[in-house]
């Protein structure tokens, strides 16, 4: 039987990462991540100085990624922990990924940025920022070089949810981030969202009602990951004194849940990855104990089995 061509150009059931990269770049691509240093608003006064009551970025960040060390350090020791891991990297894009990597002037941004392009290996930026921590020079700036390299600006959306947003202490409310996003996409820099599944206080049926409200959205890209209870946050606190308004998925359950949430999803948006990996060390709840890659073939396995793909139900806006 022939196999069904997608509207993204291919036979995977969703519009995936590594084949997106393979029509820009014409190979694969790897993602290197980057600690320039910066803070939040959320932690350095200017909203509060907790931070997002999930946030550690030490339970994400590889061991080489440290702010201690240059640009050029963590770029040189992170290329050659990927020639290991890997053997096929080649060619990277610099994640700026630790806190908010706009929350500075343009002048400090150009010399971090400029740092990382320095490398003929790097051929583009992955910024990750807040949707309140830019702003039109920002923008004209990262617009102006959008034109010379790829570069992607990757808002963390986490929920679309107002109530979520306060009780996670964001410091901010959905308007904004469809503003930030909004203004993004109006400049044609490639934009990007981050999402949390599995945020206390909202059930199965808000996160699936997730996926028509993000659609809506002129988002290029799209990041899924479930909620990991990490050491030293506020959210561990919590957790630690009442679980209960938390939902606990396994990984069968949840990949069902992304299954519905990927039916909805607008077809056009890239979807980078449906589940994210904290260290252990760190996790308060136990890991499913897979690669993403074998959670990435139980997902696609999952898409067969009910004959469904990215889309499906997509409602236009």
């Amino acid at each position: 039987m022939k196999q069904q061509i997608f509207p993204w150009g291919d036979t995977r059931r969703f519009s995936s990462y590594t084949g997106y990269f393979k029509k820009i770049f014409g190979s694969r691509i790897q993602k290197l991540t980057l600690n320039a240093g910066f803070t939040c608003p959320n932690r350095d006064g200017h909203l509060g100085t907790r931070g997002c009551s999930f946030c550690n970025n030490d339970a994400f960040n590889p061991s080489y990624c440290t702010s201690e060390k240059s640009i050029s350090q963590q770029i040189r020791e992170g290329m050659e922990f990927h020639r290991v891991r890997y053997r096929r990297s080649q060619i990277y894009l610099a994640y700026f990924q630790a806190y908010s990597n706009t929350y500075a002037s343009v002048s400090k941004l150009q010399e971090l940025y400029g740092e990382a392009l320095s490398f003929p290996e790097i051929k583009g930026l992955v910024i990750g920022t807040r949707p309140d921590c830019i702003n039109q020079d920002i923008l004209q700036y990262l617009e102006d070089l959008s034109k010379k390299v790829y570069l992607i600006i990757e808002y963390g959306i986490e929920s679309c949810y107002d109530r979520t947003l306060k009780r996670i202490n964001r410091g901010h409310v959905f308007a904004d981030t469809v503003n930030a996003i909004t203004l993004t996409s109006e400049r044609r820099i490639r934009t990007g969202g981050h999402v949390i599944i599995g945020l206390p206080g909202e059930s199965r049926e808000d996160i699936v009602r997730e996926a028509d409200i993000l659609s809506a959205l002129p988002l290029n890209n799209i990041k899924f990951h479930q909620l990991q209870i990490v050491k030293d946050t506020a959210m561990a606190e919590e957790f630690v004194n009442d679980p209960s308004p938390f939902t606990e998925y396994d990984i069968h359950s949840y990949l069902d849940l992304m299954v519905d949430v990927t039916e909805r999803l607008n077809p056009s948006f890239i979807i980078e990855r449906i589940a994210g990996e904290a260290h252990p060390d760190y996790n308060l709840r136990p890991s499913w104990k897979m690669r993403y890659d074998q959670i990435l073939q139980l997902f696609e396995k999952k898409l067969e089995e009910r004959d469904t793909w990215q889309g499906k139900y997509y409602k236009t806006h």
